[in-house]
């Protein structure tokens, strides 16, 4: 006779390659809808290569120009289509290039762990 079955839940991760693969397309038709995007890059844990259970995917999109205060950038990027929670920093190409001026250790952070997915 076999064993009962687990009661419990099993819980799936999306593989690296998978999540990956997701914001390189989602990537692709953000620039495709808004010409104002230039480069798409991933850090953090997926742009180092040491994702797990549990990472978040992190985006830095840069756009030609953006007026917008920093809160309200956030708005026109949907990302519900990619297969986990994920948090975006949004900077004009002034501000990027700018970046290690005003914020050295994020520019650091970011030189170290980004991987571009649309360059720039």
């Amino acid at each position: 006779m076999p064993p009962p079955s687990s009661s419990g839940s099993v819980l799936r991760w999306p593989s690296s390659a998978s999540v990956l693969e997701a914001a390189a397309q989602w990537a692709q038709r953000q620039a495709a809808a808004h010409p104002e995007l230039e480069a798409v890059g991933v850090f953090g844990s997926y742009g180092r290569g040491d994702s797990g259970v549990g990472s978040d995917l992190d985006l830095l999109l840069v756009l030609r120009h953006c007026e917008l205060p920093i809160w309200e950038r956030l708005r026109p990027w949907d990302t519900a289509d990619l297969p986990l929670a994920t948090d975006l920093l949004v900077y004009s190409r002034r501000e990027w290039e700018s970046l290690p001026d005003w914020n050295p250790k994020l520019a650091a952070t970011l030189s170290r762990d980004l991987r571009w997915l649309i360059a720039p």
